[in-house]
């Protein structure tokens, strides 16, 4: 470029006039653009057309993607609710309510909010209970397992789980005639029905089946002719949506359960859902529950102590399903009629047995005690005693019941090893035995729910009440280690309803370890934390825990419950522990020395157990005289003895456990 100016002007304009004349040449050889007039009116029709097309469509477009959703979300909600009993729209609610108890604690349990903290847990027993109660159907059996075992959940969810009663309403005849046809092939009555007589309406109901009480053909006689006895039964039908729900309520329990364990709240929860999930199954098969009243039968019948004063009634295989059986029908007074107890026995109820302690002044009873694990609903269908008294009383009192009824449960595990997991009063009823008109007989109804006590684990049963009553801390640990349990006392605490510290074989604690220490008073969120802390001490491997202790220890609170109701006539903790130490001395398999050891043994435990039964009868003398001095009007509410011997036991365990263990909890935290 430099040299091209270097050259002069001369070389330059040459240079530039070759260009020159190509850009003429370009100019001549392209078209001269047509010039174009644009036509704004034109366009701004066309925008204005353009803009008002948009609100027109994008409504439309709304309109009609809303009306796909709700025809979808409809649709689905009629087929669930017509045709899968509503498990979808059931199983929805509960996801919903655990995500929203789940952040309500992520937000709320806090140590800046613990004045708070009972609020919180009022909120969330709430929540749960109307879960339970509006879903129904096996959501009541869960609830009702876990309220067995809830004694160190906060208080509110105690109460809320102490009325969560198993009762339904009735499903209408109709449902009960396509049951029938459908398990049977005939209907309940009529020409050519099952029974001569079907009464529609049933006599009870719970979450799972309801009861119809019904009279067989009669049967004909040698000579041809129809006999003249009369046979009444008992016919219970499964609810024909319960089987729908079952297996999402059971899948929608195990989610919620990891949920809680591993999520939510770091609590060892989720090892019990196999355990719990596989019995509830096994309650809605009823051939199985005929299986297990034929078999608890055969025991019974077996057991001299018990043969004449317990009857389980006959189950017709011929008439029975596994929606629908068929059993005798048993007249007699419902074991939650206390007053109809009282009366056939020719007893007045005592105030211990009642939840008033001033005539005509009712109190209403303790939702934490073990009673409330075995009272009524308000609202129960449990059908009335349909007994007629006898002329007399029976002989032996209210006493004998209980006896019997400890006894029992008693045989069943430590002897049988074969547990009836729903002893609640309604599924007990009274009547003058056959065999001894003038003496009571325990008939048990509902065998629905047992579970089989393995050989090992029922010597270490033994073995564990023997050692926890007579305060060997060696052997309690020995036993309670092998089952993953920490805090030996706490175990033997528990099981005997009792403060229990375990002395012999236990390492004894120098001065300094001896000495009390003073305790600050806790907040709201310490106490909750300790609670916690304290039960993952207890759980140590729930891997290698019993899972059948989850129902023995519902079976114990509840017989405890039963005992009192009717004001603790028996020493329930002496009757038991006699049966546990009776039971390993008639072992088949013991050699000679094995035997004389065991009785040695048995011989030692009766005399402790005569400790026991000093403190009993001391609760006894006491509440006879807050009885007399209530009926003398004499002051004095004694509402302290009121439920006897089981009610004083349970004071002294809430003493036990806030000194102990530092925990706050209510008074069926040690229950059974």
């Amino acid at each position: 470029m430099f040299s091209l100016f270097a050259r002069g002007p001369q070389h330059l304009s040459v240079s530039i006039r070759p260009f020159s004349r190509n850009l003429h040449w370009l100019k001549q050889a392209s078209p001269r653009p047509k010039r174009i007039t644009p036509d704004f009116s034109s366009t701004f029709r066309n925008s204005r057309s353009y803009a008002s097309s948009i609100p027109e469509k994008r409504p439309r477009k709304l309109l009609r993607r809303a009306g796909y959703l709700l025809v979808g979300v409809g649709t689905v909600y009629f087929v669930d609710t017509t045709y899968n009993a509503s498990s979808i729209v059931r199983n929805l609610r509960t996801l919903w309510t655990c995500a929203m108890i789940t952040l309500d604690y992520k937000w709320n349990f806090t140590p800046e909010k613990t004045e708070s903290i009972p609020q919180l847990h009022e909120r969330v027993a709430d929540r749960v209970f109307n879960l339970f109660t509006s879903n129904g159907g096996l959501y009541i059996k869960i609830g009702q397992a876990i309220g067995a075992n809830a004694a160190l959940l906060p208080k509110p969810m105690q109460v809320k789980f102490a009325s969560l009663f198993d009762d339904a309403p009735q499903i209408p005849y109709s449902s009960v005639y396509d049951v029938f046809v459908s398990e049977l092939g005939k209907p309940p009555s009529g020409p050519g029905g099952v029974f001569e007589i079907f009464e529609e309406k049933a006599v009870a109901s719970a979450s799972i089946a309801q009861v119809h009480k019904a009279k067989l053909w009669p049967r004909l006689g040698p000579d041809g002719q129809p006999e003249k006895e009369e046979r009444w039964v008992a016919v219970k039908i499964q609810k024909p949506d319960v089987s729908k729900q079952m297996e999402w309520d059971l899948t929608v329990y195990r989610m919620v359960m990891w949920m809680f364990e591993n999520w939510a709240f770091d609590l060892p929860v989720y090892f019990v859902v196999d355990f719990i999930s596989d019995h509830l199954r096994q309650e809605l098969d009823f051939v199985r529950e005929a299986d297990n009243a034929r078999q608890t039968a055969e025991f019974v019948a077996n057991e001299p102590l018990l043969r004449d004063k317990v009857y389980i009634p006959k189950v017709y295989p011929e008439y029975s399903t596994k929606k629908v059986m068929t059993a005798e029908w048993i007249d007699g007074v419902r074991l939650s009629d206390k007053a109809g107890v009282f009366k056939l026995m020719g007893e007045r109820m005592p105030s211990a047995a009642t939840t008033s302690t001033t005539p005509g002044q009712p109190t209403p009873l303790d939702p934490l005690s073990a009673a409330s694990l075995v009272s009524e609903s308000p609202i129960s269908m449990s059908p009335a005693s349909s007994l007629h008294f006898p002329a007399k009383p029976l002989k032996g009192g209210v006493k004998s019941i209980m006896q019997t009824m400890v006894e029992l449960f008693s045989a069943q595990m430590f002897d049988w090893g074969w547990v009836h997991c729903d002893p609640h009063p309604g599924n007990v009823l009274i009547r003058p035995s056959p065999h001894n008109p003038s003496r009571p007989q325990v008939v048990l109804l509902d065998h629905g729910l047992y579970v089989r006590v393995p050989e090992d684990f029922k010597r270490e049963w033994v073995q564990l009440w023997r050692a926890m009553l007579i305060g060997d801390y060696a052997g309690v640990d020995a036993v309670t280690r092998g089952w993953g349990f920490g805090m030996p006392d706490l175990m033997a605490s528990f099981t005997l309803m009792r403060p229990t510290i375990l002395k012999k074989g236990r390492k004894k604690k120098t001065k300094q370890e001896g000495e009390a220490k003073p305790r600050k008073p806790l907040t709201q969120y310490e106490m909750s934390v300790l609670m916690k802390q304290k039960l993952k001490e207890f759980l140590v491997d729930t891997d290698r825990m019993p899972k059948v202790l989850i129902f023995l220890t519902r079976n114990m609170r509840m017989v405890q419950g039963n005992n009192q109701s009717f004001g603790s006539p028996v020493n329930r903790v002496q009757i038991t522990g006699y049966w546990a130490s009776r039971s390993s001395t008639r072992s088949s398999s013991l050699s000679l020395s094995e035997r004389v050891k065991e009785w040695i043994n048995h011989l030692r435990f009766r005399v402790v157990m005569l400790t026991i039964d000093f403190v009993f009868w001391k609760s006894k003398f006491l509440t006879w005289v807050a009885d007399v001095r209530t009926r003398l009007h004499l002051g004095g509410s004694g509402s302290r003895l009121r439920g006897g011997f089981e009610a004083e036991l349970e004071e002294s365990m809430r003493g036990f456990a806030k000194d102990n263990l530092g925990l706050d909890v209510g008074s069926d935290a040690f229950s059974g």
